[in-house]
């Protein structure tokens, strides 16, 4: 059987990708052929990816990718519709009955694997490499990924539908290095940047940016909106120009070297932001603190989630929390939402617990200005991840919890 191909340009529209819509409503991302052909090439380089490796993807768009790198495809044993009520035990069997090499799945379904794993003293041996994305990997999954993956390792790829991968960390860095930062409150190591990807701070602003000469570079440490540049950049959403003066940065005169093609000249010029917050440390690595349309500005300064929650969810009573701001920005209220373990009532004993837990953290300063504990049964997310935590969304439920608390 003969298959015959097509001949395409690098800039030739190749696909049109959602975002989760995490912050706001999904929106339609145009793929070039050239931008996947780089994705390909930054993906296998950075993790070593060889042909004839198996796969398991636990999000099913990323099997896409499996024949380009040369990888068989196992298709797992999952409802895409309700990733989180995926059945671990089928996973872990697909796993070892096929000698998987490789797996793509969010936190949430990676922790309930974990948890399955530990409990039956289950390892996966043949497992090079989990990625691990779409949150924040909690620092309890990266220790406990050392038990089952006996012969491999997690690794987080920093990113987003509009440009990934942008950085990768690895467990041996975290657990030995960031792992301890990350619980006192300096928001979460996301790696270095991969080759060919440039990663920049700029000051914090919610409206267009002309230029990044027009706005400047913060220093080392200091924290700022993410702007990414390289190959794997897109260009622009599916009819949606608004949306693109907000998230894009055009080039510059003299962007690109003499020597690339317009098309490559013109991606390299252009810079996303990735509509998160964080800095670069001095090591060059960066560090990711929370979705900027989820930012909490009081009037003593600005909150970041991910500076604030992993504090609280080292509590044992705490399953997760989320940091919510009441108010208008710049006299926010600064009010925490927690779901509790299994087993656990929420009660006045337990958020004076909870408060007392403020007091005694490194940010004290910050944390004993928290205005009130709130107990939420089930937290909204995405339904592609089912561990992006809809903050927007409990931010309205806070809001009218707490304004009939003061009716009753």
């Amino acid at each position: 059987m003969r298959v015959s191909t097509v001949e395409t340009a690098e800039d030739e529209l190749a696909a049109i990708l959602f975002t989760s819509g995490s912050t706001g409503a999904p929106k339609g991302v145009c793929y070039t052929h050239g931008m996947f052909d780089a994705q390909v090439r930054a993906i296998r380089e950075a993790y070593g990816i060889e042909p004839g490796e198996i796969d398991l993807p636990l999000l099913p768009i990323f099997a896409l990718f499996n024949p380009a790198l040369g990888m068989t495809t196992i298709v797992p044993e999952i409802d895409p519709r309700r990733p989180a009520a995926v059945d671990p035990a089928k996973i872990l069997q697909a796993i070892l009955q096929e000698n998987v090499t490789n797996s793509f799945g969010s936190p949430t379904l990676w922790r309930k694997i974990a948890t399955h794993a530990d409990e039956r003293g289950i390892v996966l041996p043949s497992l090079r490499r989990v990625l691990c994305a779409g949150a924040p990997v909690p620092p309890s999954l990266w220790a406990a990924s050392t038990v089952f993956l006996t012969h491999g390792r997690l690794h987080s790829p920093y990113g987003a539908t509009e440009a990934l991968p942008v950085s990768t960390i690895g467990a041996d860095e975290v657990l030995a290095e960031t792992a301890v930062d990350t619980r006192r409150g300096a928001g979460t190591c996301v790696g270095r940047p991969l080759p060919g990807v440039t990663v920049k701070i700029i000051p914090v602003t919610d409206g267009p940016v002309a230029s990044l000469s027009a706005v400047g570079e913060l220093p080392a440490g200091a924290i700022g909106e993410i702007v990414v540049g390289g190959a794997m950049v897109t260009q622009g959403y599916d009819a949606l120009p608004e949306a693109d003066v907000l998230s894009k940065i055009p080039a510059e005169a003299g962007a690109g070297a003499s020597t690339e093609s317009p098309a490559e000249a013109k991606r390299r010029g252009l810079w996303h932001r990735m509509g998160d917050c964080g800095y670069l440390d001095t090591r060059g690595r960066l560090w990711f603190c929370g979705r900027k349309a989820e930012r909490v500005e009081t009037a003593e300064g600005t909150w970041f989630t991910e500076q604030v929650e992993p504090i609280f969810n080292l509590h044992p009573f705490v399953l997760r929390s989320a940091l919510v701001g009441l108010g208008p920005k710049g006299s926010q209220r600064p009010v925490l939402i927690l779901e509790v373990v299994k087993g656990m009532k929420p009660s006045a004993a337990l958020k004076e617990d909870l408060s007392a837990w403020a007091r005694i953290q490194p940010q004290t300063v910050n944390l004993a200005r928290i205005a009130d504990f709130l107990f939420h049964p089930s937290f909204p997310v995405d339904v592609r991840h089912n561990a992006k935590i809809h903050r927007l969304t409990l931010a309205k439920w806070a809001e009218e919890t707490l304004r009939k608390n003061r009716g009753a």
